[in-house]
C-alpha cells in the first residue's frame, strides 16, 4: 500500500463533477422558498464578481473603438470576462427623424435597469447629431436582453428589428430575431 491508503487512483476522479453532484443533491432537497433564496444568492455572487473583475475604464474605452458600425449605431452585445458590453446609440439627421439601437434588460431600458453596472455616453463623431453609449452588465445566468433597433419619423417612433438574448451557463445566447414591419402594425414605442 502507498501513502494514500489504497486510494492511489484519486487523480482520475473529477472532483468538480463530484462537487456539482453533491450541490445538486442538496438543492433538490431544499423547499421552494429556500431554493429561491439560493438563486438570489447565486445572482448576487455573479454580480459581485462582475463588479470586481475588471478595469471598466479600459473596457469602455476599447468598446467605443469597436462597438459601432459604419451606420453609427451600436453593434450587438458581447461578453468580456464577467461583463456584457452593450453598445447603443442614436443618429439623427433632423429633430424629427433619427435611427437608434439600444438594449432592453428584462423588459426595462438598460439605463433604467437595476443590473446596470456603468454606462458612458459620448457625442457621435461626424456631422450627424446623436450620441453613442457603452453600458456594462454583469454576466448573470437568466438575464434577458433585447437589442432594439428603431426609427423616428415626424415624431413617431417605431421598432424595426429586435434580437433577443439570454445568459445561459455563463454565455450570451441568441434566442430569437424578429423584424417588425411598420406597414403591418409595427410596434410604436
Amino acid at each position: 500500500m502507498d501513502d494514500l491508503g489504497g486510494f492511489d487512483n484519486l487523480g482520475d476522479l473529477d472532483m468538480g463533477a463530484m462537487q456539482r453532484n453533491a450541490i445538486a443533491g442538496l438543492l433538490r432537497d431544499l423547499p421552494d422558498d429556500e431554493l429561491h433564496h439560493v438563486a438570489d444568492l447565486v445572482r448576487q455572487l455573479q454580480t459581485e464578481r462582475a463588479i470586481t473583475s475588471g478595469d471598466y475604464d479600459a473596457i469602455i474605452n476599447a468598446a467605443f473603438e469597436i462597438g459601432f458600425g459604419r451606420d453609427g449605431l451600436g453593434v450587438l452585445p458581447w461578453v468580456e470576462g464577467n461583463v456584457i458590453i452593450c453598445p447603443g446609440g442614436m443618429v439623427s439627421k433632423s429633430r424629427a427623424s433619427h435611427r437608434c439601437r439600444f438594449v432592453s434588460v428584462d423588459d426595462c431600458w438598460i439605463w433604467d435597469s437595476g443590473m446596470l453596472l456603468r454606462e458612458d455616453k459620448r457625442s457621435s463623431p461626424g456631422t450627424d447629431d446623436g450620441f453613442r453609449a457603452i453600458a456594462l452588465l454583469p454576466l448573470v445566468d437568466g438575464l434577458g436582453l433585447d437589442v432594439v433597433a428603431g426609427r423616428a419619423r415626424q415624431g413617431q417612433h417605431s421598432v424595426e428589428h429586435v434580437v433577443s438574448y439570454e445568459v445561459r451557463g455563463g454565455e450570451l445566447v441568441e434566442v430569437s430575431q424578429r423584424t417588425v414591419n411598420a406597414s403591418h402594425g409595427g410596434r410604436q414605442i
